[in-house]
């Protein structure tokens, strides 16, 4: 697996960098095994097989692209799944914006 650190609040992102789900500006990404993504999973009864699988917390799909790109304050992913409406999303790659 791929993973481009950023740093936050970068610029524009651009749909055609994500090939694994839809983009989306996640608060905090994390693997499954670290708090607090750990205890949001336990709680909410989401099983992850692997606990090193990268998990994104409070996302946000980034939709409006096109009309001078959108901006991301926080971590630009692509995420494999979301689930619980963006409050955990699973399998999260970081993706670089400037690419």
């Amino acid at each position: 697996m791929a993973a481009f650190a950023i740093p936050a609040g970068t610029g524009n992102v651009n749909s055609s960098k994500c090939n694994t789900g839809p983009i989306q500006c996640c608060q905090t990404v994390q693997k499954a095994s670290e708090n607090p993504v750990a205890n949001v999973l336990g709680v909410l009864g989401i099983p992850v097989q692997d606990v090193n699988v990268p998990i994104g917390l409070t996302c946000d799909p980034i939709s409006v692209i096109g009309i001078g790109g959108t901006n991301c304050a926080s971590q630009p992913v692509c995420c494999k799944e979301n689930n619980f409406n963006g409050l955990v999303a699973v399998g999260c790659t970081p993706i670089n914006v400037g690419l």
